[in-house]
């Protein structure tokens, strides 16, 4: 995330956790106080965004994006005579390779 996005970011926290109400005006003076500079364009991008979706509503919403697999039909995998499905097929364990230790070697770190 670029610098002029974080900081609007955490000016729009800030005004949001103090019950004001967000704009670009207010955005541009946090980010003023705190010595950021960033583009003039960016607190009116964040405001306007936020004029429509809530923090909190970002805020709960950060990890949920994009769909999961897809669900299988309720029939899929029945015969067409109706019987039971074949159960799953059964996960073989592989062995990993034992790893060599110093000592198979006859010398050790601290030898």
């Amino acid at each position: 995330m670029a610098l002029s996005e974080l900081g609007c970011t955490y000016a729009a926290l800030i005004l949001h956790d103090d019950n004001i109400a967000i704009t670009a005006e207010k955005i541009a003076a946090l980010l003023k106080a705190a010595n950021v500079q960033v583009e003039a364009y960016w607190p009116a991008l964040f405001a306007k965004l936020l004029e429509k979706r809530s923090v909190e509503d970002l805020i709960t919403n950060v990890g949920s994006g994009g769909g999961g697999a897809p669900v299988a039909a309720a029939g899929a995998g029945v015969p067409a005579g109706g019987g039971a499905a074949a159960p799953p097929p059964v996960e073989e364990k592989k062995e990993e390779p034992k790893e060599e230790s110093d000592d198979d070697m006859g010398f050790s770190l601290f030898d």
